[in-house]
């Protein structure tokens, strides 16, 4: 009797342990996705199940609130934590952007230069222009929703339209040995993420994740940079 006892308790351990919740996964995770899908490694149906999945594990709100994207302290906001960048109706059409809800920035850049530079800068791309919505000076944090807005961020936090001085976005990844190249090296494992194969804002940083330091860096440290430029 205990033999069984021991068996259907082994059992229904087996089954609580079938039942524990998947991991967390981050936002690096959809991109990598998008590129398998991309690149036809997996197929549109499946990507579709993998997206789903992903951004239920998110917990976007969890990393912002409390953070300096969190504005629901501030008037304006009316206490609201995502509407100022989210809304789940009458959305901007933004590229690479879900449900965008705050004025997109119109402005063109004027790009970092190096004579140590490899390869051509270009005008950021889609995702780079969600941050600089804000973070370019040109339009008021609080114009979202179809709303003009008159507060400006101040300080370091405004670029302006002079990226010059600043790591270069909207820059191809170029590769100068693909015989040498395991492409799961930055694809698939590396914990910062490309758009359209190129450097943007958010392949170092992660709006909706603070955990790291207060600017939203996907690692913090030298780390980050080594992922890239110690390969």
């Amino acid at each position: 009797m205990s033999n069984f006892k021991s068996a259907i308790s082994g059992k229904q351990g087996a089954v609580r342990h079938k039942q524990q919740a998947p991991p967390k996964m981050n936002l690096a995770s959809y991109h990598q996705i998008a590129f398998l899908l991309e690149s036809k490694v997996i197929s549109p149906l499946l990507s579709m199940g993998l997206i789903f999945i992903i951004f239920v594990n998110l917990g976007f709100a969890q990393g912002i609130s409390g953070s300096k994207h969190d504005f629901s302290e501030l008037g304006w906001s009316n206490g609201e934590l995502c509407n100022s960048c989210h809304a789940p109706h009458n959305t901007i059409n933004a590229p690479d952007a879900p449900l965008w809800n705050h004025t997109l920035s119109e402005a063109t850049y004027t790009l970092y230069t190096s004579n140590s530079l490899e390869g051509i800068t270009e005008q950021p791309g889609s995702q780079s222009k969600l941050c600089l919505s804000c973070h370019d000076g040109t339009v008021a944090l609080d114009s979202y929703g179809g709303v003009t807005g008159s507060n400006h961020l101040t300080g370091d936090a405004n670029f302006g339209s002079d990226l010059s001085n600043d790591h270069p976005i909207g820059i191809a990844w170029n590769h100068t040995d693909w015989g040498s190249l395991d492409c799961g090296n930055c694809h698939w494992s590396m914990p910062l993420p490309f758009f359209n194969r190129k450097v943007e804002c958010s392949s170092c940083h992660d709006a909706h994740n603070a955990s790291n330091n207060d600017h939203f860096l996907r690692i913090a440290g030298s780390a980050l940079c080594l992922n890239c430029h110690g390969k």
